[in-house]
């Protein structure tokens, strides 16, 4: 598809959708948004998806959905996704670490501009944030608020961002998700340790590793933003969690059997060695509940939990 051809469509396809809603998903392209994509179009819905490139705005199309091709920080583009939809799903964010601050400081711009263009139309938001930032000696609950600002952990800029304009009247949903939102394609944490695991020759866990990783199937997850879109409940945080804690060590025990290498506890150090910059996302301990979530939603998770799918879904055989 040529570049004129595919403004051509979208032209056409911004004046005129006829389906049961019409929802804007930033991100479309990405792990979890990708997955929302399937599950609101095999549901009935329309979909605009906001993509930067040819490549990803064909594969979507093939996906059954409508290709916005462009910038999430390009105010226009998400105004024209904004104005052309029934509601909004904010997945998109820049995810490489080496510049972590101005990544969360730039959703947070996102964020305000998307406030300023649903101003006053009723439209639903729904903010993706991370279930680590908050850590308690119990189950981390949907009540439960972020009390730490950005200038100390900066992906606290997006929780800021939505609490903001949900002030000023916006209809926003902030679901959090955990540190492993699992399946068949992730490329996240769970590959970046199989990452570390291969290059060091053994898998490690920090001290005792009972520090908990809360997680959840992609495919559950998007599920879960389908029904907040559709039933927009009266609850404004929501949890995507199917497992509520799996112990870090059963991860790298999972890993190391796979991969049929050792498995050590690190601490200090030795900790450091061999994590690197990822040793603050391997002490992660967090334990949470979802049990409002499903009961406002009607969620229940259904797919397989991330120990089964570290052994199943090609983790360990992925470059």
């Amino acid at each position: 598809m040529t570049l004129f051809a595919h403004w051509q469509h979208v032209n056409f396809a911004l004046n005129k959708i006829e389906t049961n809603m019409r929802v804007f998903v930033t991100g479309a392209s990405g792990f979890v948004g990708s997955a929302i994509v399937k599950e609101l179009s095999g549901n009935g819905h329309e979909v605009l998806g906001l993509v930067r490139s040819e490549k990803s705005a064909e594969l979507l199309a093939a996906a059954g959905a409508t290709p916005l091709l462009g910038d999430v920080n390009d105010p226009e583009i998400l105004r024209r996704g904004i104005e052309a939809s029934d509601a909004v799903i904010h997945t998109a964010f820049n995810h490489d670490f080496s510049q972590f601050k101005a990544s969360c400081e730039a959703d947070r711009k996102v964020i305000e501009i998307m406030g300023e263009a649903l101003a006053g139309s009723g439209k639903p938001l729904v903010v993706t944030t991370g279930m680590g930032l908050l850590r308690y000696d119990r189950p981390v609950t949907e009540d439960d608020i972020l009390n730490v600002k950005s200038d100390v952990i900066p992906r606290a800029a997006t929780d800021e961002a939505a609490n903001a304009i949900a002030a000023q009247g916006v209809d926003v949903y902030l679901v959090r998700l955990p540190p492993s939102v699992h399946g068949a394609g992730d490329h996240g944490f769970v590959p970046m340790i199989i990452g570390i695991t291969k290059e060091k020759g053994e898998s490690a866990y920090i001290g005792d590793g009972n520090n908990p990783w809360p997680a959840v199937h992609r495919s559950d997850a998007a599920a879960l933003y389908r029904l907040v879109v559709e039933k927009r409940p009266a609850l404004k945080v929501l949890h995507a969690v199917a497992e509520e804690g799996i112990p870090f060590r059963e991860i790298a025990t999972a890993i190391g059997t796979g991969l049929d290498l050792p498995v050590e506890s690190k601490t200090g150090e030795a900790a450091t060695a061999h994590f690197g910059w990822f040793e603050h996302f391997a002490a992660i301990g967090c334990v949470a509940s979802s049990i409002q979530t499903r009961e406002a939603l009607g969620w229940q998770p259904a797919a397989p939990g991330l120990l089964t799918d570290i052994a199943t879904a090609g983790y360990l055989t992925a470059s």
